[in-house]
């Protein structure tokens, strides 16, 4: 798994932003603090409500110019689909082929139902010289972050 130290392992994916193109995390570190908030699946009550409450706090990620973007399995058309029914103000990315979950660490399944290979719920942030600054996983997939801990740690990484 990943931990704080760590440069973030780059990856090329989907981005779900109202259309559908292609993200590099590498290439957007001018852009950082960068916020990766991995999700197990849209529509889900959990997943909606964490990413609604990133939603109601971008203004608290653009203050201190931190890019905020959820990551799930799920297909880039389902995630514009979730971001347009939760008017999500930030773009999702789309690991249907779940390497960013893999190179990552968050990778897990829900064997009752199964699911194999969904995101584990996780943040983290990634400082513009592609350092791991802020780790959060979670084995429960019912938890959420403590936002104010990630917008924090988003700040201190800006510095």
């Amino acid at each position: 798994m990943v931990e704080v130290g760590d440069d973030a392992p780059d990856f090329t994916a989907p981005l779900a932003d109202g259309d559908v193109s292609t993200v590099t995390l590498s290439d957007r570190l001018d852009d950082a603090p960068l916020v990766l908030a991995f999700f197990p699946a849209a529509f889900t009550s959990t997943c909606t409500t964490e990413m609604c409450t990133f939603r109601d706090r971008m203004a608290n990620f653009e203050d201190i110019g931190a890019t905020v973007f959820g990551i799930s399995v799920d297909t880039p058309f389902a995630l514009n689909e979730f971001r347009d029914q939760n008017d999500l103000n930030f773009p999702l990315v789309s690991d249907t082929n779940r390497e960013i979950v893999r190179e990552y660490g968050v990778s897990m399944d829900f064997e009752k139902y199964g699911v194999e290979e969904v995101a584990k719920r996780a943040v983290f942030v990634v400082d513009g010289s592609g350092e791991v600054t802020y780790a959060w996983v979670s084995d429960d997939p019912g938890a959420e972050p403590d936002y104010e801990e990630v917008a924090d740690a988003a700040e201190t990484a800006r510095a």
